[in-house]
């Protein structure tokens, strides 16, 4: 499942594809074909995210924003020509640690939008390519107060600077759970999965199977706005590197220990101080982690 970054930069990829935006909408394998007709060739007024929901604001009377959430299985594809301004590809499948692809697909000669693969929930056409939207968890014309709904479900993002850190400690200090699952809580932080679970709670020290209540404020509000940094960093890059370039050895012991501290470097040597990482289950998912640095 992508993480937050990538949606927030999804978000920035429509708004620089243009102003005034009127793309064709259609839903080749018709789960969304209704909903498609309502906002085929209306004003794609805003696109904006929230942790791993995006949304698409369109100005028609009454509420209508097309709401998608990738989930584990879904995936953006864009094609175009070269003043089509887009990455490649967003969502699963995907390559090794990569999110958001750095190259939209491009199609020489007169623009022809290529066929849909019938997997395609939404196309949107613009004037030079198409955004394919394919196996989502959630793809739905909703109004506002649906959108209230769901991001009244949801932690603060640290990518939205109208979000406030503070909320994400209150929720953490009243809460038992280790701080490795808070993190991984949307309703508790919106946005980063496994990879900045394991990086931030190394960067700012903090043991992933510490209760949060047992956390400090103060190393709280580090690892909120370590999330910030980093995460905002994913956004400009388009792809999630944690490590401070001072920390890089050279040689490299294994590939991640150019991008990573502790990401998929299990039963390698810490960078930092020499111990094993060591890989964990944690609520169903692997944890990654270094016992003598987080404690």
């Amino acid at each position: 499942m992508p993480e937050g970054h990538s949606i927030h930069r999804l978000a920035h990829t429509f708004a620089a594809i243009g102003d005034d935006l009127r793309p064709r909408a259609s839903s080749p394998q018709g789960r969304f074909a209704a909903s498609a007709a309502v906002i085929d060739g209306q004003h794609l007024r805003r696109t904006w995210a929230w942790g791993k929901h995006l949304f698409l604001d369109y100005a028609l009377a009454g509420d209508h924003i097309v709401h998608v959430h990738l989930g584990l299985y879904g995936s953006w594809r864009f094609v175009g020509t070269d003043a089509f301004v887009a990455p490649s590809h967003v969502g699963a499948p995907r390559l090794a640690y990569e999110h958001l692809g750095e190259k939209v697909e491009r199609v020489a000669g007169a623009w022809q939008p290529p066929e849909p693969r019938p997997t395609v929930r939404l196309r949107l056409e613009f004037p030079h390519g198409i955004a394919d939207l394919s196996g989502p968890a959630r793809c739905e014309l909703i109004d506002d107060g649906e959108v209230d709904a769901i991001l009244n479900r949801l932690g603060p993002d640290p990518l939205r600077a109208d979000c406030d850190g503070e909320d994400f400690v209150r929720a953490a200090r009243s809460s038992r759970r280790p701080i490795g699952q808070l993190v991984m809580d949307q309703s508790v932080v919106a946005g980063p999965g496994n990879i900045y679970r394991a990086e931030c709670l190394f960067r700012t020290g903090i043991s992933p199977w510490r209760p949060g209540e047992r956390v400090s404020v103060d190393r709280l509000r580090a690892l909120y706005a370590d999330l910030c940094t980093t995460m905002s960093a994913g956004v400009r890059e388009g792809r999630i590197v944690t490590i401070e370039p001072a920390d890089i050895l050279d040689p490299l012991p294994d590939p991640e220990a150019g991008r990573f501290y502790v990401y998929h470097r299990d039963q390698r040597a810490c960078v930092r101080c020499g111990h094993r990482i060591v890989a964990e289950d944690m609520a169903g998912r692997r944890l990654f982690r270094c016992p003598g640095c987080q404690h």
